[in-house]
C-alpha cells in the first residue's frame, strides 16, 4: 500500500523535490505502515514559493474578478469528477473511513472553491454621498497569504483556505500537517490543471519551523491557521511581530445540551456525530454532553446500544463506519485521558480500550456521571471520548456549559424552539446548532470566541478576512483652505 506523491512539494505550477530537507514518513493509521515520504521545505524552497506567489498574485489580482471565479469553479468540478481517488488518498493519509471521506472532504473543498468562485464578481465597493463630494470604496486583496493546516481535514482545510483567498485577488503558500502531507498536493495540481497561474497556489512540507518561517516573511500579509490553542498562541505571536491578519481556527470543549423534552433518537444521533464521527477528531465536538435528569438513563441506554453497533474496521471497506486514531501519538494521549477518567470516578459506560489489531485503534468510548471538575470536562481530548453530565433546569446547564475558556461550538436538542433560540442566544460559542450537530456548510460562517480562535471561515465573514478596503475621497469643487 504505497501513495508516494511525485514530489514533497508543489512550487510555482510544478512538482519540486530537495531531498536534502528533513525527512517526514508518511503512516497508514490502519496498519502503522509507511505509505510514503516527503522531506521538510529547505530554506530554498520556502524561497521559491514566496517568491513565486509574489510574482503570480500581482497577475492574478489583474484579472476580472468573474475570471478569477471561473477558474476557481473549475477546479471544483475537477475535484468532484476525483472524487473517489481523493477519498481514498484522504483516507489513507488520515485513516477515516472511506464512507466518510467520500461525502465530508474533498466534497466540502469542491463546495468552497464553487461558492467562492461565484461570490467573487459580486464582491463590490459602495458609494458614499457627501452632498457635492463623495466617497467610493475599493476591495483590495491583502497580497500573498500563508495558510496552516491541520491533520483531521487536509483536503477541506486547504481548500477552505485557498477559497476565498484566492477569490479575493491573493496568493496562498500553504504549510499541511506533517501527519497528512499528501492530499494538498493533490489539490495544487488542480489548480494549475483548471487554469491558475503557476505559484498562486503552493504547498511546501514541514514542521513548526517552517510554518514560523513563512509567517515572519515581510513578504506575507496574511496568515490563516487550523491547529491547536498552543499551536495558536506560538503563530498569533509571530504574525504580530509584522502586524500581519490572522485568522485562527482552534480547539474547543463544546456542550451538546439535551432538554427533556427532546426526541431521543434525534439527540442520541446528534450525540454520536458530535463525539464519534472521524474517530472524534473533529475540532467542534460536543464532547460535554449535558443530559436533563428526567431522561438521563433512558437517553444512556440508547446511546450505549448505538454506540456499541458502530462497525469499526478497514478503513477502506465502504461498510466501515470508524476508523483508526491519526497516529500512535493520538492514540496514547486518548488513552492517557481515559485512564484520568477512571481514576477520577467517572462511569464507564462503554468502551475505554485499545483494540487489538494493527494500526491504532481504539474502541468508541462513554463517561457518565461526569462532573464540570473532571479533566474529561475541561480539556480538549481529540478522539472518540464522549462525557456525559445531567442538569436540572436552563440557567444551571447555560452558566455550567459556558464555563470553559473555549467557545468554537454549541448545540441544543429540544422540540421546544422558543427555549432552543433563547438558549443559543446565551451561550458563548461561535457556532451552534438547533436540534442538528457539526454540520458546517459553506454558505453559513465558522469560527469561535474567547481560546477557540479569531475570524470566520466559509460564507460571505471570510471575504472580510482576506481583502482590506480602501477609501477613495472624490472632491468636485474648489479647495477650501484657510491659508
Amino acid at each position: 500500500m504505497k501513495a508516494q506523491p511525485k514530489a514533497s512539494h508543489f512550487v510555482d505550477g510544478a512538482w519540486l523535490e530537495d531531498e536534502s530537507g528533513a525527512p517526514i514518513d508518511v503512516i497508514h493509521p490502519a496498519t502503522g505502515e509507511v505509505i510514503a515520504r516527503v522531506h521538510e521545505a529547505t530554506e530554498a524552497v520556502i524561497e521559491r514559493a514566496l517568491a513565486s506567489a509574489e510574482r503570480a498574485q500581482r497577475e492574478w489580482a489583474a484579472l476580472r474578478p468573474v475570471e478569477r471565479g471561473r477558474i476557481l469553479r473549475r477546479a471544483a468540478q475537477i475535484i468532484r469528477d476525483r472524487n473517489r481517488a481523493l477519498s481514498e488518498l484522504e483516507t489513507l493519509d488520515t485513516g477515516k473511513p472511506i464512507q466518510e471521506t467520500l461525502v465530508a472532504d474533498a466534497t466540502s473543498g469542491a463546495d468552497a472553491l464553487e461558492y467562492f468562485g461565484g461570490l467573487a464578481p459580486a464582491v463590490t465597493g459602495e458609494t458614499v454621498p457627501l452632498g457635492g463630494d463623495f466617497v467610493y470604496t475599493i476591495r483590495e486583496p491583502l497580497g500573498v497569504c500563508v495558510g496552516i493546516g491541520a491533520w483531521n481535514y487536509p483536503t477541506q482545510i486547504a481548500c477552505w483556505k485557498a477559497a476565498p483567498a484566492l477569490a479575493m485577488g491573493n496568493a496562498m503558500v500553504f504549510k499541511p500537517s506533517e501527519v497528512t502531507p499528501l492530499s494538498a498536493l493533490q489539490i495544487a495540481q488542480i489548480f494549475v490543471e483548471a487554469g491558475l497561474p503557476a505559484g498562486l497556489f503552493n504547498v511546501v512540507q514541514g514542521r513548526g519551523a517552517v510554518g514560523s518561517t513563512l509567517i515572519r516573511d515581510p513578504r506575507v500579509a496574511k496568515v490563516s491557521l487550523t491547529g491547536s490553542v498552543e499551536t495558536g498562541r506560538k503563530v498569533y505571536s509571530a504574525a504580530a511581530e509584522g502586524i500581519r491578519h490572522v485568522t485562527m481556527e482552534l480547539g474547543g470543549k463544546s456542550p451538546l445540551i439535551v432538554f427533556d423534552d427532546a426526541s431521543i433518537e434525534d439527540a442520541v444521533g446528534g450525540a454520536l456525530l458530535g463525539n464519534f464521527y472521524s474517530t472524534g477528531q473533529v475540532c467542534s465536538n460536543g464532547t460535554r454532553v449535558f443530559v436533563h435528569r428526567a431522561i438521563k438513563e433512558k437517553f444512556l441506554t440508547r446511546l450505549r446500544e448505538r454506540t456499541e453497533s458502530i462497525r469499526i474496521g478497514d478503513p477502506l471497506d465502504d461498510a466501515t463506519q470508524m476508523g483508526p486514531l491519526v497516529s500512535a501519538q493520538q492514540l496514547e494521549k486518548v488513552l492517557s485521558y481515559i485512564e484520568i477518567a477512571r481514576r477520577e470516578g467517572a462511569r464507564l459506560v462503554t468502551g475505554g480500550n485499545r483494540i487489538q489489531r494493527p494500526g491504532f485503534f481504539i474502541e468508541p468510548t462513554i463517561f457518565a456521571d461526569v462532573t464540570d471538575g473532571m479533566t474529561i470536562a475541561r480539556e480538549e481530548i481529540f478522539g472518540p471520548v464522549m462525557a456525559v453530565l445531567d442538569f436540572k433546569d436552563e440557567d444551571e446547564v447555560i452558566a455550567r456549559a459556558n464555563a470553559t475558556q473555549f467557545g468554537l461550538a454549541a448545540g441544543v436538542f429540544t422540540r421546544d424552539l422558543a427555549r432552543a433560540h433563547r438558549v443559543v442566544a446565551r451561550l458563548r460559542a461561535g457556532t451552534c446548532w438547533i436540534n442538528a450537530y457539526n454540520l458546517t456548510p459553506v454558505e453559513a460562517p465558522f469560527g469561535g470566541v474567547g481560546l477557540s480562535g479569531v475570524g470566520r471561515e466559509n460564507s460571505r465573514a471570510a471575504i472580510d478576512h482576506y481583502s482590506q478596503i480602501k477609501s477613495v475621497y472624490v472632491g468636485l469643487g474648489p479647495v477650501e483652505a484657510p491659508y
